[in-house]
């Protein structure tokens, strides 16, 4: 059938009733295309096209050392992209500006995040970049593609105070609150991911020179201080908890369960959510990343150098670690506010 045709018919098909229903959409703005059915063996390869250029992007990704967790985010976001894409019968070295920005639209139409919309386009770019460096096209059209501007985020930060009282109610004399002592002292004092804090091995602890190495994004090893309280309580952990769950003592994972594996992000989330409710915290959830925040907060707070901060963050850019500057004036203009008369 005539493509022209078969928007006639979908449009008959649907009846006057249902039209008038599509209140999410104008009916001017309606992308005519989805009416379009084409050969079911070229949408096969169609499909077969985009899910090469995403498999050579999560190659690209591996050998650049990106943690799983990365390009599983990535394979997500360019999932949804193929959709749209098979859809209409468009092959990634076909693709052109206007494309990717009727498919941003289109999300907009959603209504999808900016934040959200800006890591699809992130995705798109990295996609057509893959694909530019492996000459399966000669420029990248996602090049030139604009990106939703993000809110001004500025992430939680407890204050000293609360950050001690939420440490000292965690832990009790049983091996999983020993545990999840030393979890949050390590999370707070060494300023760790989650994802870093589960990856931490017996062996990445160096009791003599109270140092830890941390295994960070990029598959890139930092060497980070341990303050006495974090140490302590991993050695509390290590000699009276851990050692009367596992066989071995001496290696594998420094965070196990009751059953012995490997601690999850999720939970270190959960338990931390415990030992917040249990503290009293107000102010709303705490994350994980919260105590890595207030890690860095309070060592700017304390005089510490930038680039220092940076060096214990695992940051790749010296950008990513200037927020933490945005969160001291925000405190500082909030002091102004408070105390002074003409403010």
């Amino acid at each position: 059938m005539p493509r022209q045709l078969g928007i006639v018919a979908r449009l008959d098909d649907l009846g006057l009733g249902e039209l008038c229903q599509r209140r999410d959409r104008p009916l001017v703005h309606m992308d005519v295309e989805v009416a379009h059915s084409g050969d079911p063996s070229e949408t096969g390869a169609t499909a077969s096209a985009w899910d090469a250029a995403r498999d050579l992007l999560d190659t690209d990704l591996a050998r650049r050392g990106l943690a799983q967790r990365t390009r599983h985010a990535y394979a997500a976001d360019l999932a949804d992209l193929t959709e749209w894409a098979v859809a209409r019968d468009l092959l990634p070295e076909a693709t052109v500006l206007a494309d990717l920005r009727r498919y941003l639209a289109a999300l907009t139409q959603r209504g999808l995040a900016p934040s959200t919309v800006a890591r699809r386009v992130a995705a798109i770019r990295a996609l057509f970049g893959a694909l530019r460096e492996h000459g399966v096209i000669e420029a990248s059209p996602a090049q030139r593609l604009g990106s939703p501007k993000r809110g001004d985020y500025l992430p939680r930060v407890l204050s000293a105070p609360d950050a001690g009282r939420l440490l000292d109610a965690t832990g009790g004399a049983g091996a999983l609150g020993l545990r999840d002592r030393s979890m949050f002292e390590l999370a707070y004092g060494c300023g760790l991911r989650a994802e870093e804090l589960v990856q931490l091995d017996v062996t990445d602890v160096d009791a003599d020179r109270e140092t830890l190495r941390v295994h960070g994004k990029g598959d890139k090893t930092r060497a980070v201080p341990i303050g006495e309280p974090a140490l302590l309580a991993t050695l509390a952990w290590l000699q009276r908890g851990r050692a009367t769950i596992v066989q071995h003592p001496d290696r594998g994972p420094l965070l196990v369960s009751r059953t012995g594996r490997r601690l999850s992000t999720s939970d270190v989330r959960r338990r931390l959510a415990r030992w917040v409710d249990r503290a009293g915290i107000e102010g709303g959830p705490v994350s994980p990343h919260a105590l890595r925040h207030s890690y860095a907060t309070h060592l700017l707070d304390g005089g510490a150098d930038l680039r220092a901060i940076q060096d214990l963050l695992g940051h790749a850019s010296i950008a990513t670690t200037q927020v933490y500057t945005r969160v001291e004036s925000r405190r500082v203009r909030e002091a102004y506010a408070r105390s002074h008369p003409r403010s």
